[in-house]
């Protein structure tokens, strides 16, 4: 085994985390299950997984490279992303916040639109990047030798929860947006707990002091 049981339930844990976050992932399925149907978010769920493999693979190529030999480009986008995250948790907690689960309605697209739609959405995701480029590789062991393999590992793991995650929220989407409808005070709750998530998640990546890590054999 390349990788930990600690590093295997960590990222696992970062996975949820994440999934369970609003932010362009859930925003784009949670709208277009509710308004176009539980195929419509499966079809879109399928570009969100392409998405995660094309960063695993940038990532497992050695896109890390980059980042090891210009720090100050690292350090920059781990501060851009934390910024983000505290934008996204403002907007949550802000008086008459957003709430993923009270979505807007959008037009009905064909399958081919929805696959692309739901791709493109994740690779502009910018939690994703900061999971692949800052958050990821902390769970690599360079002592365990297999980097490469450990981050082929990891991201795996991370796809497979996420995926999962995803799926149940897809499936669900309608009847939870119906049941918190009925109930602004849970919906209120909902938006303070994600807040929360995201604001602490952007402290842990903007107090962060690990260096990237190269994905080399």
């Amino acid at each position: 085994m390349t990788i930990s049981l600690h590093a295997f339930l960590g990222i696992a844990a970062v996975a949820i985390g994440l999934v369970l976050t609003p932010g362009p992932n859930m925003i784009y399925l949670v709208s277009r299950s509710v308004t176009q149907g539980r195929r419509a978010g499966m079809i879109s769920l399928a570009g969100v997984a392409v998405g995660f493999l094309v960063y695993l693979v940038a990532a497992t190529a050695g896109i890390a490279t980059i980042f090891s030999l210009v720090p100050a480009v690292y350090t920059a986008l781990k501060l851009a992303g934390a910024a983000y995250l505290l934008w996204l948790a403002w907007k949550a907690v802000r008086p008459g916040g957003d709430s993923a689960f009270s979505p807007k309605a959008l037009p009905a697209d064909p399958p081919r639109k929805l696959f692309a739609m739901g791709l493109v959405t994740n690779l502009l995701n910018p939690k994703i990047a900061i999971l692949y480029v800052s958050l990821l590789p902390q769970f690599v062991d360079p002592a365990r030798g297999h980097v490469a393999a450990q981050s082929l590992t990891l991201g795996a793991t991370q796809i497979v929860v996420a995926l999962t995650v995803n799926a149940v929220i897809v499936l669900t989407a309608g009847s939870i947006a119906a049941f918190l409808s009925r109930r602004p005070t849970w919906l209120r709750v909902q938006r303070y707990v994600m807040g929360t998530v995201l604001a602490a998640l952007a402290i842990r990546i903007a107090a962060d002091r690990s260096r990237a890590v190269v994905a080399t054999p």
